[in-house]
């Protein structure tokens, strides 16, 4: 029996795969991979302490540090996803797609998200050339461009006001009639002279050479197309959070999310905590996931020590 069971490779995962290693605690950690979501992005400028990391280089430091440390206190697992956590005696089970299973006292679930992908010719293949996911990861580089947001949501309009900064132009889509987003973030958003937001509007196709250079889009309502020039493309039309395994364990909310305490990262089970993209936390960032990982590491720390 392990003292730990931690799900998932990126910032979260690892850096609680790093202090629980520290604290000499006997923990396994199982992800597909190393690195999280950022991985794709070819320039992080906030991960802080490094002024311009790529997401490989990320993934590689992430793997450097914790292989600096796990020494024989941490089993790491790569290359297996866990397919089912379910409570056993003394503790939890966790099963991979590979067939394998390992036990613990306690779990730490930091098993991350997946962006939505835009579906529409084009988006795949301009992927990184000028198609993005990652606003706080890419915006920067479209300094005095003309960029467009897809999303009418909070995400969608906090992304465009992290682009009102420097870019010389946004515009926001949205399929329906009405934002989703709160209405006093839409009212200040729309407010700066930058900014205009369609409604009822939808992206039809990416174009480009070896970069974008325009968006075709159909109003929904007269279904005129037209074609709007951009250079950038920010896509915010949802995560899905990588929580099957834990539906029938844990509390999620209505989008699948590890519902949390956000004092210690618990969640409603005794022994289970969750940290990272797969919880409700407001703000889905790698700083805000590491930091909350290692909140979640200190309490198991404690919980395992004093029981």
């Amino acid at each position: 029996m392990n003292d730990l069971i931690i799900i998932g490779g990126g910032p979260a995962g690892i850096a609680a795969g790093v202090y629980a290693a520290r604290k000499h605690l006997k923990s396994v950690l199982i992800a597909e991979e190393i690195g999280g979501q950022s991985t794709v992005s070819e320039g992080i400028q906030n991960w802080i302490g490094t002024v311009n990391i790529s997401g490989a280089d990320l993934a590689k430091s992430l793997k450097e540090h914790l292989e600096a440390y796990k020494a024989d206190k941490l089993e790491s697992v790569i290359g297996e996803r866990v397919a089912k956590l379910e409570k056993v005696d003394g503790g939890f089970k966790a099963t991979t797609t590979g067939g394998k299973s390992f036990e613990a006292t306690a779990v730490l679930i930091a098993s991350g998200a997946a962006r939505r992908r835009l579906e529409v010719p084009g988006a795949d293949a301009f992927e990184h050339k000028g198609v993005t996911y990652c606003a706080s990861c890419d915006g920067p580089l479209f300094a005095d461009q003309d960029v467009v947001v897809i999303g009418g949501g909070n995400a969608g309009f906090e992304t465009a006001a992290q682009l009102l900064a420097y870019a010389k132009s946004v515009t926001l889509l949205h399929r329906r009639h009405s934002f989703k987003a709160d209405a006093i973030t839409v009212e200040k958003v729309l407010a700066n002279p930058k900014m205009t937001a369609l409604l009822h509007t939808a992206p039809v196709e990416v174009k480009g050479e070896k970069f974008v250079n325009a968006l075709v889009i159909e109003d929904l309502d007269t279904k005129e197309q037209r074609e709007l020039a951009t250079t950038g493309i920010f896509v915010e039309v949802g995560v899905m959070p990588n929580t099957d395994f834990a539906k029938e364990l844990v509390k999620l909310d209505e989008v699948g999310r590890v519902v949390t305490d956000p004092k210690n990262q618990h969640t409603s089970v005794e022994g289970v905590w969750a940290a990272g993209d797969c919880t409700d936390e407001l703000y889905h960032q790698n700083n805000i996931a590491a930091g909350d990982a290692v909140k979640a590491l200190e309490d198991i720390y404690q919980w395992i020590k004093t029981r």
